[in-house]
């Protein structure tokens, strides 16, 4: 009975019909029960399933934060945001001054190990079930999915706080909770890494446009997790270069994606899980499960929405929005960026006094519905372009034809005229120049400063080295921002944690 019931637990949040396409599109029409059968296929879908939902964590509202979100995190701590609310903690990361018992840090936390034992679960349960229609090859693709996602929920805690505990089976009672920290380099080498081979190894669909895990979105995890280890702290040397480069270009080969013409074609709900996207956090208005990056980023109090509250959570500074070239078209109106919309009485146009995010501007929830139904994207196809390019010029010792082509393909739809003859060093820059640009306030810029130890300086156009770096806040970045602090919430039930990153 306990087991059923921790089952019920992890699984009563995601749908259980024998159809797993759409899944969180669909009118539930059936929960897991005490007295469910757990033999079934539609019980091993549903622990596969289970997951998925804490992905939605990655956009998770802050308790006691208005307008606080988990996503402005990373942004605030680029000192490339500015935020319309004190609400948010905004000031405690634009002077760097935060501590743990500040925003986010908890809820990060949280949510990452919720999606850990929910796949736990998955893995451990899955291969035990005896049911019709569950073959083997079907038991080993659910478990690839559930690995990949603990993969992913690991990769965003080391990067994030470091050594993190080691948790891979299911608790059974509360003395086996007070786990210490593992090396943050050991949950590399005996959990994320081995999750994505298992899965790169599945009979795995390359592209899934109904929002489950592909070998496309595991590849392209792995490239991610590839340069990430071969960069800052890990340093796992130029090998992993070369392995990076590999899964991108296996993701571009064989994953069918391709990039949107248009930018205004991310922002379509008609191409959820299509066209350029590989990974993303799936959310339905009809579901009733909404997006909330829209609310947030609209400008505070504009009334141009049908939202009864615009937050302004999160803006660019008027320095990153100058450090794109002159033309590119990304900063043009209503592409990455808008600086007026039409007010939502119709009596004329309002004028903002900072440009706001686009990117996340549904138009049918701001003029109608205030229910955004756009996914969130972990991994598109420009993301895997420049991660081959930067990786591969690594690897190669300067950058090869293809590293060449997939960049000037994502300048060409930026309105950019192709990169000249350039050095290793200097395509290296414009690569990361390219990441900061194209995927802006999408959770990479922040990550990508850790790996490298390099930040753009908007005013002076250098790449300055993390540690010393000055923001336009005055602030300046220290050893002690390279990690989080451990929440003093986990620190207190945990002591086993301590002792917290340095500086905490």
């Amino acid at each position: 009975m306990m087991k059923r019931i921790k089952i019920i637990l992890f699984a009563s949040l995601v749908l259980v019909g024998a159809s797993c396409k759409k899944f969180l599109e669909e009118h539930p029409t059936s929960f897991l029960q005490p007295t469910s059968d757990f033999g079934s296929f539609k019980a091993a879908r549903a622990m596969a399933n289970a997951p998925y939902a804490q992905l939605q964590g990655t956009l998770a509202g802050q308790a006691s934060s208005y307008g606080g979100n988990t996503w402005d995190l990373m942004e605030f701590m680029t000192g490339k945001s500015n935020s319309d609310l004190g609400q948010t903690g905004f000031v405690n990361y634009q002077t760097l001054s935060y501590n743990t018992t500040s925003f986010y840090f908890d809820t990060w936390w949280q949510r990452m190990y919720l999606g850990i034992g929910d796949a736990n679960l998955a893995i451990q349960t899955i291969p035990t079930i005896k049911a019709i229609g569950l073959t083997d090859s079907a038991k080993t693709n659910m478990l690839a999915e559930a690995r990949t996602l603990r993969a992913l929920f690991y990769f965003f805690l080391v990067r994030m706080y470091g050594d993190v505990p080691n948790v891979t089976t299911v608790p059974t009672d509360i003395g086996t909770l007070k786990v210490k920290r593992s090396p943050a380099k050991n949950i590399y080498d005996s959990i994320i890494i081995p999750d994505l081979q298992y899965a790169a190894n599945s009979s795995l669909p390359w592209h899934d446009n109904t929002g489950l895990v592909s070998r496309g979105a595991v590849n392209a995890i792995l490239a991610d997790v590839y340069l990430t280890y071969a960069g800052q702290p890990i340093n796992g040397g130029a090998n992993y270069y070369s392995l990076s480069a590999a899964v991108s270009k296996a993701v571009i080969d064989n994953g069918g994606y391709t990039l949107f013409p248009e930018y205004k074609d991310m922002i379509n709900p008609a191409n959820k899980n299509k066209g350029e996207f590989i990974l993303q956090v799936q959310y339905s208005a009809a579901a009733n499960v909404n997006n909330p990056l829209t609310a947030l980023t609209i400008p505070n109090y504009s009334k141009i929405s049908k939202y009864s509250d615009e937050y302004g959570s999160v803006f660019p500074t008027d320095q990153f929005l100058a450090s794109y070239p002159a033309g590119d078209k990304r900063t043009q109106e209503r592409q990455f960026y808008y600086s007026q919309y039409p007010n939502i009485d119709g009596t004329g146009n309002v004028v903002f006094p900072h440009h706001y995010i686009y990117k996340w501007f549904d138009s049918v929830a701001v003029r109608s519905t205030a229910k955004s139904d756009l996914n969130y994207t972990l991994y598109r196809l420009a993301d895997v372009y420049l991660m081959y390019a930067e990786a591969s010029n690594r690897a190669g010792g300067g950058p090869n034809a293809d590293a060449i082509k997939y960049v000037n393909a994502i300048r060409a739809r930026a309105n950019l005229m192709p990169t000249g003859a350039l050095s290793q060093d200097a395509f290296e820059h414009e690569v990361w120049l390219q990441r900061y640009f194209e995927l802006a306030f999408e959770n990479k810029m922040w990550f990508d400063m850790l790996r490298t130890r390099k930040v753009h300086n908007d005013v002076t156009g250098n790449w300055d080295d993390f540690v010393g770096h000055k923001t336009v806040w005055g602030a300046t970045f220290t050893t002690n921002q390279l990690l989080f602090p451990v929440p003093k919430q986990e620190t207190d039930v945990n002591p086993n944690l301590l002792p917290n990153n340095p500086g905490f």
